[in-house]
């Protein structure tokens, strides 16, 4: 089991929002994710091990995406 929780929220540039929840949700270490009003367009919940594998996936599977143009990370402290 994973011991680490972590909420990610993502401003997207222009496209197809659905589709980026739905490649998001795929994903093993993403557990829920939603599409939202406001300021950001979605929210992931993460499980992951220790904040090296949350940097890792970060960098790896969310960060590097042509899709994505900023992202802030909340990670559960209780």
């Amino acid at each position: 089991m994973r011991s680490m929780q972590a909420f990610i929220l993502l401003a997207l540039k222009e496209c197809d929002e659905k589709q980026v929840l739905d490649e998001l949700k795929e994903l093993d270490q993403v557990k829920q994710a939603y599409v939202l009003f406001g300021e950001w367009d979605l929210v992931a919940q993460l499980e992951v091990e220790n904040t090296e594998e949350l940097g890792t996936f970060m960098m790896d599977k969310i960060r590097n995406r042509p899709d994505i143009k900023l992202t802030s990370t909340l990670i559960v402290a209780k």
